[in-house]
């Protein structure tokens, strides 16, 4: 059994910082590409980052220069470092990973339980 445990939401002002973690647990043979999603109120789940299993990264527009991902692979931990946080930014924030467990044929995809940050003066 797979689990994606996600931290570090909250509450935050404008222009502040909060840093997500989401780790990885039970039986992973190896995790491939892991990602960060997002979902405001009213609207549908959005990928705002991503990093492969290789360290490469890519960042939905409206994070680009504010939000960093990163990941270790030795701790089976991605975290999502926010910066110059917006009102817009408030929202449940998941961790998505495509992981194949141990003795599985393929990998599947498997979601954290959702933490939420709120961006308010």
């Amino acid at each position: 059994q797979v689990q994606l445990v996600e931290s570090g939401g909250g509450l935050a002002q404008p222009g502040g910082s909060l840093r997500l973690s989401c780790a990885a647990s039970g039986s992973i043979f190896s995790i491939n590409d892991m990602g960060w999603y997002r979902q405001a109120p009213g609207k549908q789940r959005e990928l705002i980052a991503s990093i492969t299993s290789g360290l490469s990264t890519a960042y939905e527009d409206s994070v680009k220069g504010r939000f960093a991902i990163s990941r270790d692979n030795a701790k089976n931990t991605v975290y999502l470092q926010m910066n110059r946080l917006r009102p817009e930014d408030t929202a449940v924030y998941y961790c998505n990973a495509q992981i194949r467990e141990l003795g599985a044929r393929r990998p599947d995809f498997y979601w954290g339980q959702g933490t939420p940050v709120t961006v308010s003066s």
